[in-house]
Formats: C-alpha cells, sequence, structure tokens
C-alpha cells in the first residue's frame, strides 16, 4: 500500500534544533521509515527550501523524499507559508496522478492538512491527520507573540471535521482536540512518540564525556531542542542559578540546538537573549552554549548527563525526555502535555510546574546529590522507555489507524470500528 505523507515544512532530512526543526522532523523521518520497514511505500511531500536540492530522493527503501516547488526554493518561516499551500496542492495532485495515486494521505501539521483535505477534495483520497501543535493552544500561552496567519484556526476546524482519522499524541491533546475543535471522538487515536532503539541507548558515561569534551568530576545537566521561547530554556537557565544560591553547586549546564554548529546569537536571535539572561543571572561560567548537533552526536550528549532537563510552556508531546530517558537519564519536565505521561514523577524523574526556577532548582538538588536515586531513576526510566515509546512499536499502530482507513474508504465510509481496533485509548501507552 501506498502513503503519501505530507509535511510541509519539516523536512525529514533536516538538522535539528533550529526554529523550524524539531520534533515534527523527528516524527516523519521515522514513523516513515518503520512504516517501509511494515510493506509501505512512503512518498514523504516537503517544500523545496534550497534551489540546490534535487526533485526526489530514493532516502530509505521503500521512502523516497518529493521536494515540492510551492514558493521561491529558499528557506522562508513556517508563519508565512501559507500562501503557497495551492501550489503546493497542486504539486502533489498532479504527482498522484502520475504515479497511480495513493491508498491514503497522512498530513503533518495544519497547512499539510489543508493540502490532504483538497486531495481529498479533489481525488477522494482518505487522509489521517497528526497536528503537532494546535493553533488555539498555541495562542492561550504566546497570545500576540503567535506569528500564525488567523486562517490557521479555520483550517485546523476544517481538517478536524474531514479527516478519516485524528491521531492526538497525548491525552491532553486528545483532549483539546475534543473540548476547544469538537473533534468527534470516534475518529480519534492516541499514539504517542517515540525514539529509535539504534540510535539511543546508554553509553558509558565517561566515555561519553570523554567525547564531548566534558570533565568526569563535574554534574552536568542537558537541556536539548528546539531555540525558541516556548521551550522554556531560560527556566532552566535560571533555575541553575538558583541551585547555585542554595547550594553553591558548580554543575555544568549544557545547551544543545540551534541554527548552526557553533552558537552564533546573529543566526540564532533566542541563543542571543539566553545568554543576557545567563549573564544577568551570573551563572555564564556554568552555562555551555553547544549549538546544533547531528542526530548521530545526541545519543553521547544524553549518556554524559546526569540529568536532563525540558520546561517548556506547552508540549504536544515532547520527544527529548524520551530518548534522554532511552540513554537511562532521569528527566526533569514541566508537567505539560505530553511529559506528563512519559516521565513519572518520582520514579523515571519528576515534573515540576512550568516557568518556576525555584522548583527546578530544588530537583535538581535532589537528583544531584544523591546517586543512588539517580541510578534507581536511570534503569526506571531505561525500562519505560523501551517498554512503551520504540518507533517501531508506534510505527505499528500508526499502520493499523491506515489500514482501518483504507478498508473503511475502499469497502464502505459507514462500516463502524470494532473497540478492539481503536487507538485512542490504549492502556499500555503512555500509562
Amino acid at each position: 500500500m501506498k502513503v503519501a505523507m505530507i509535511s510541509e515544512h519539516a523536512s525529514p532530512l533536516t538538522a535539528l534544533g533550529g526554529v523550524d526543526s524539531g520534533g515534527q522532523n523527528v516524527y516523519v523521518a521515522q514513523t516513515a521509515r518503520h512504516l517501509a520497514r511494515l510493506g509501505w511505500h512512503v512518498d514523504v511531500f516537503t517544500r523545496r527550501d534550497d534551489r540546490a536540492l534535487p526533485k526526489e530522493i530514493a532516502w530509505q527503501d521503500g521512502v523516497r523524499v518529493v521536494h515540492v516547488s510551492a514558493g521561491p526554493p529558499e528557506r522562508i518561516r513556517k508563519e508565512d507559508l501559507l500562501p503557497f499551500m495551492d501550489e503546493f496542492t497542486e504539486f502533489v495532485v498532479g504527482h498522484a496522478g502520475r504515479s497511480d495515486g495513493y491508498d491514503l494521505v497522512h498530513a503533518n501539521f495544519f497547512m499539510s492538512a489543508l493540502v490532504a483535505a483538497e486531495i481529498k477534495a479533489a481525488m477522494r483520497t482518505p487522509f489521517v491527520v497528526t497536528f503537532h501543535a494546535l493553533g488555539k493552544v498555541r495562542r492561550l500561552h504566546q497570545g500576540e507573540a503567535d506569528a500564525f496567519p488567523p486562517e490557521r484556526v479555520e483550517i485546523e476546524e476544517r481538517a478536524v471535521n474531514e479527516a478519516d482519522a485524528i491521531i492526538a499524541e497525548c491525552a491532553q491533546d486528545q483532549s483539546d482536540l475534543v473540548n476547544l475543535y469538537g473533534a468527534d471522538a470516534a475518529r480519534l487515536r492516541r499514539v504517542p512518540c517515540g525514539f529509535d532503539a539504534a540510535e539511543f541507548s546508554p553509553m558509558d558515561k565517561a566515555a561519553a564525556r570523554r567525547l564531548i569534551g566534558v570533565p568526569d568530576d563535574q554534574p552536568v545537566v542537558l537541556q536539548l531542542g528546539r531555540m525558541v521561547p516556548r521551550k522554556g530554556v531560560d527556566t532552566v537557565i535560571r533555575g541553575i542559578a538558583r541551585l547555585r544560591q542554595k547550594t553553591h553547586s558548580s554543575s555544568r549546564l549544557l545547551i544543545v540546538g540551534g541554527e548552526s554548529r557553533e552558537p552564533d546569537p546573529a543566526v540564532t536571535p533566542e541563543i542571543g537573549r539566553l545568554m543576557a539572561i545567563a549573564a544577568r543571572e551570573g551563572v555564564s561560567d556554568q552555562v555551555t552554549f553547544v549549538g546544533s548537533r547531528g542526530r548521530a552526536e545526541l545519543r553521547a550528549y544524553y549518556s554524559a548527563a546526569d540529568v536532563f532537563v525540558t520546561t517548556p510552556w506547552y508540549e504536544p508531546f515532547g520527544i527529548t525526555p524520551v530518548e534522554a530517558m532511552a540513554c537511562g537519564t532521569p528527566v526533569i519536565g514541566a508537567a505539560v502535555g505530553g511529559i506528563k505521561e512519559t516521565v513519572r514523577d518520582g520514579e523515571t524523574g519528576f515534573l515540576i510546574p512550568a516557568k518556576d526556577p525555584n522548583a527546578l532548582a530544588d530537583r535538581l538538588a535532589t537528583l544531584l546529590s544523591q546517586p543512588s536515586l539517580r541510578r534507581s531513576m536511570r534503569q526506571k526510566a531505561l525500562l519505560r522507555a523501551r517498554r512503551h515509546y520504540t518507533w517501531a512499536h508506534v510505527s505499528e499502530s500508526i499502520a493499523q489507524v491506515y489500514r482501518e482507513v483504507a478498508g473503511r474508504s475502499r469497502f464502505s465510509s459507514n462500516i463502524p470500528l470494532k473497540s478492539s481496533q481503536r487507538w485512542d485509548m490504549v492502556p499500555a501507552v503512555g500509562t
């Protein structure tokens, strides 16, 4: 069976850590790869943002990346891409017509959902959507700082009404879709994100630290992800400052992410803002901005850390805590979105309120002062990640959603789903 996976701004080929590159890139890359291993033929459609990119890349066995000509072939903020979606749709419809079509479309993000809805109207191809983030939730947290066009919510509402299945990444995502968008619970499926066991597993800590150039005798706290304000990296820096005030800790905070390998405020303005905060808090000597790192390098950073910290204001799921747990590193996370499910408070790490550096400092003090607690949490974190959150398991679940949707489309749009087929409340996932 063939699936067109649409991800207009998040290519599976893009390096992570930049403003527009993060969890969605990982999700698209990993689900495409693992679905191909299950026998699906996957074409990933993503916008051409560089003139040098080829039209198509045979990326993995069973996976092609198709670069869509929509707008100028240069980098454009995702907030400014909506005017090019008509051109994007026309391209995908033409490609589908030349390649005998697809069994279904899997849209990622609201603009891809718009493309999928138009394809369904033109070709009667059913579609599944994973939103990754919701406009109404974003506005609640970011207010006037939200730069997406006002049409976003209307597009999301249309997609919620027209999609054949909607994948929610966690219970909060599911609740938001029902309560804020009126989503039909019968078409919702709850499937989490995951990690690739071939990428992430524990390394010897001393070896990992030698690899990244960190001393063996210094406590290390890691923050890794996109450099945007909503990720709450400023809270982590302030937490390190409060920890220093309370315990005189000399812990090292590593911040991995950005638009370039070398941390450059001119290229990544958020780094400049965070550097200024570190200076005002008096912890510039304890904070190292690492810059962007490739996927193959992240295992060493996760393994070198004594604790991983992630304190976003809101988070549809949050892949980095799962990757850290897969490397045997305890996590202190904000009690938001999917983090509330992946991190077991007091077992695999701690949950704290968002925007609360004092709570973070208290939990850091507890973890960094108790090696036996870190060892216990390390073991439980690793077990939990492997048991519930591998991409192989996640992709099996997504494939089941695909089969349901393709089957209903092929035979009858009115065939009810059996309760045993539904993925919206599977106890083993996220428990």
